[in-house]
């Protein structure tokens, strides 16, 4: 079979996504490129860790607005989870829909985070300010980049595969980005709660 052949229901296997060689290969490659990540979130996090400033965090951090920018981004989670399963279930269109709500909401959570930094510099935090401020607007400021680059993923890959629907060529593409998706949520979840929470609660 073609792997650029458009997926129907006679021919849609159980797995599209793992079905050919190379969509094998991306599955493993992206668990590589996920340890490095892990590795760089974690030196970012050891080093928050070592400069954080209680007096500066429970004073400038908007908990309410944090809390929903994480409301928003966990649901976006959700919604990558409904794109994959018609994908799994060869709804093209509808796998699409989902992932452009996908990116609606990763925009709005960039959205926030921008008004966020506007806030704690006209605040006077600037990234030079202090060894906090610096560690604290690398972590949160590399999350969000993480964000943008995945908006910009997901929605080349609407826009690229509009007309060609879904292919074995392409479904690995799609389940690597939703996975990518899934582990910026999950590093934004520690980020709220060893940044936000517990400089703000203590």
């Amino acid at each position: 079979m073609d792997v650029n052949e458009r997926l129907t229901d006679e021919n849609f296997p159980a797995e599209p996504e793992k079905t050919t060689l190379e969509g094998k290969n991306k599955f493993l490659g992206f668990w590589f490129f996920l340890g490095g990540e892990t590795v760089l979130f974690a030196s970012l996090f050891g080093t928050f860790l070592a400069l954080r400033d209680s007096t500066t965090e429970s004073e400038l951090y908007q908990l309410p607005l944090v809390f929903g920018a994480t409301m928003i981004l966990l649901t976006s989670s959700l919604t990558s989870v409904y794109a994959m399963y018609h994908m799994k279930n060869n709804n093209f269109m509808k796998m699409q829909l989902w992932l452009g709500i996908t990116v609606l909401l990763g925009v709005t959570f960039l959205g926030i985070e921008v008004y966020e930094f506007m806030h704690y510099v006209h605040e006077g935090l600037l990234f030079t300010s202090n060894g906090y401020s610096a560690s604290f607007y690398a972590l949160v400021g590399t999350h969000g980049a993480h964000v943008l680059l995945g908006v910009c993923w997901i929605t080349a890959l609407i826009f690229r595969n509009m007309k060609r629907g879904l292919t074995l060529y392409n479904a690995p593409k799609y389940y690597v980005a939703s996975l990518y998706w899934h582990f910026i949520d999950v590093v934004w979840v520690f980020i709220f709660t060893v940044v936000y929470l517990i400089g703000k609660l203590g």
